[in-house]
């Protein structure tokens, strides 16, 4: 119906049973039963890896400057803890704060199909929910919610976005993946606040409504630091539309079938959406993890590639012809960037800006992006020496729903006319296939994280509890969180 206008546009005023993308999302969140034990297992290591990354964040003022109250003053007697600070907070904007955390070095997990994201995003609205409600519930003689929900939440909230994600792709109509963000936290926070299926339906509805956001801050020329809170504007925005809904307000059934006004055909080319799984918990089951560098994650595999080459490669600069990259078309389409690089933003999603370091350094860390390790002239210097081509094999392997593969090869040549072997990396060390591998480093990222700003008391206490699955899920989320706040 394009926008609805002209001939041919109802005007039926009918009210049509909900879209039934938003009644299985609400069936699955409250009827669904977890009953896969590595989703489980995972979902305790991502809510580890998760909280790692938020906690690391607190390094870093750009970050810091936007935690905290909306206003001054604005603190919560007995509210929500935002976790390595001492601020409590009202659960709205105690999402924002903890989404923006988890969200701000770009090193939490990944989810890549037709549509990319980090489902870990949602543990924003998960816990600021869970802890609120928690809260209530014992301040009325009832018990709390324990980690064992909130883990639960995280399965599901993984699934709806990741399922979504799979065939869906709406960054190729210029709208941002914390779509998926705001629309899984929606659901999985109305649960945990008390909603039922009805309730669950219409917060949905809201979310859909809301026009989402454009990807216009993740690409050239306009890349910047939105990209880092935008999940966690999506969690609190998630939280308050939740909250609307529980205090009575209505929904809008055909929110994204409606004609002419409904999402479909205002932003999705007059496409429904298409669902090719049921929701279980393949998601979290299958999640990648960023675990040796924070880079975004189509580079992962460029940069382990140019870590292993960075020997050969460092006392050699000078005699470097050019640097051969072979990727997959959707790391050429998100990171593939020339040009002026103007903040840490940018850089981190700059995939030869990403190789580079590993050339130099053999390492890549989150000051590897700060102006004063870019100031370093030889950076640009080996972008400027870099060809970046798609090899088909590795785009097919990309969405193969049986490999999901993320390869990347690089070889460097130099002028005397030999060549270093072209190294190819087709999973990366947080992919599934590699977790034998990749969860002792991930464990050592997370207690490192937490070095970086608690006593060596209480990184202990908390890295004892989140290592001891029992023990982790039978706490209740209050004290969780309350080990999370930073000891004065």
């Amino acid at each position: 119906m394009g926008n609805g206008q002209g001939t041919g546009h109802s005007q039926d005023n009918k009210r049509p049973e909900p879209d039934q993308v938003l009644v299985d999302m609400a069936d699955y969140v409250t009827s669904s039963v977890i009953d896969s034990d590595l989703a489980y297992e995972t979902a305790r290591y991502c809510l580890m890896d998760t909280l790692g990354c938020g906690i690391l964040a607190l390094k870093y003022p750009a970050c810091t400057k936007l935690l905290g109250p909306l206003v001054p003053g604005a603190e919560l007697t007995g509210g929500v803890p935002v976790p390595g600070t001492s601020y409590r907070l009202d659960p709205v904007t105690a999402a924002f704060n903890i989404g923006c955390m988890i969200r701000w070095l770009d090193y939490n997990d990944t989810w890549l199909a037709a549509e990319w994201g980090h489902p870990s995003d949602n543990l924003g609205a998960i816990l600021a929910a869970a802890d609120y409600t928690s809260r209530l519930r014992l301040a009325a003689g009832e018990p709390a919610l324990t980690m064992r929900d909130v883990l639960t939440a995280m399965i599901k909230a993984h699934e709806l976005q990741g399922v979504m994600a799979l065939e869906n792709s709406f960054n190729r109509v210029g709208l941002d993946h914390v779509v998926l963000v705001k629309v899984a936290s929606t659901a999985v926070a109305t649960g945990l606040l008390g909603g039922g299926k009805t309730d669950i339906i219409n917060a949905l509805s809201h979310a859909w409504l809301d026009g989402q956001a454009l990807r216009t801050y993740r690409h050239a020329p306009n890349t910047g630091s939105r990209k880092s809170w935008a999940a966690g504007d999506a969690t609190s925005r998630a939280l308050r539309l939740a909250l609307i809904v529980l205090r009575g307000e209505m929904g809008y059934p055909s929110a994204l079938s409606a004609k002419g006004w409904g999402f479909y055909d205002v932003s999705f080319k007059s496409q429904p959406f298409k669902l090719s799984r049921t929701y279980g918990a393949y998601v979290m089951e299958n999640v990648l993890f960023k675990i040796s560098f924070p880079a975004e994650f189509h580079a992962q595999t460029a940069v382990e590639s140019a870590i292993s080459l960075h020997p050969e490669v460092a006392g050699r600069l000078d005699d470097i012809a050019s640097i051969r990259i072979r990727t997959h078309e959707s790391a050429i389409r998100i990171i593939d960037k020339k040009g002026p690089l103007h903040n840490p933003a940018d850089r981190d999603h700059c995939l030869q800006y990403m190789t580079a370091i590993g050339l130099l350094h053999g390492a890549l860390t989150a000051d590897h992006y700060e102006d004063e390790a870019a100031a370093d002239p030889r950076i640009d210097e080996l972008r400027s020496l870099m060809e970046v081509t798609e090899h088909g094999p590795y785009s097919v392997d990309y969405l193969d729903p049986e490999k999901r593969s993320i390869a990347s090869s690089v070889q460097v040549l130099f002028k005397d006319g030999s060549a270093t072997a072209e190294v190819a990396t087709e999973y990366p060390i947080g992919h599934r296939r590699r977790r034998s591998e990749g969860i002792p480093l991930l464990i050592q990222k997370f207690e490192s994280n937490l070095a970086t700003r608690y006593s060596v008391d209480q990184e202990q206490r908390i890295a004892e509890v989140c290592k001891n699955r029992e023990m982790l899920e039978a706490m209740t989320v209050p004290a969780f969180m309350d080990m999370l706040a930073l000891d004065e």
